[in-house]
């Protein structure tokens, strides 16, 4: 063989796992069973709320509260996506209160003990300023 004959080789062209709906509508059947998969999840967390939360949800999702006793499965997919999404707006509404609720990131958790110290001194206490004081002296250690 010389240095300027060429080797050819034939390889099987590569076949995607995934291919477009060029295969008898793959892509969506595809699209589909993740769309159930979503609403088995959404059933399950529907059928663990209780009837109240399912009432908030349903009116968050601007359904009527007769809806909260229904299952998911007998629910439209536009009902199901609302309910979805007001599970998402409740979701980032809880999770905004809880860091309200929460204390700052860098306040030292001294400054509620000091807190009650001022007070207890404020009330003549100091059998319980001086529980705080220690408090604080310990983590000071």
């Amino acid at each position: 063989m010389t240095a300027t004959q060429h080797v050819t080789t034939t390889t099987p062209p590569h076949l995607s796992v995934v291919q477009p709906d060029g295969r008898a509508g793959f892509g969506a059947l595809r699209a589909e069973l993740h769309a159930r998969c979503a609403d088995e999840d959404l059933a399950a967390l529907w059928a663990g709320l209780k009837l109240a939360e399912r009432k908030a949800l349903a009116a968050s999702a601007g359904l009527e509260a007769r809806d909260a006793l229904r299952s998911i499965e007998s629910m439209s997919q536009t009902d199901r996506d609302a309910i979805r999404a007001a599970i998402g707006r409740m979701s980032h509404y809880a999770q905004g209160l809880r860091g309200q609720l929460m204390p700052r990131q860098g306040s030292h958790p001294s400054r509620a003990l000091a807190a009650n110290a001022r007070r207890a001194l404020d009330d003549g206490d100091t059998r319980a300023a001086r529980h705080w004081l220690d408090l604080i002296e310990q983590g000071a250690k």
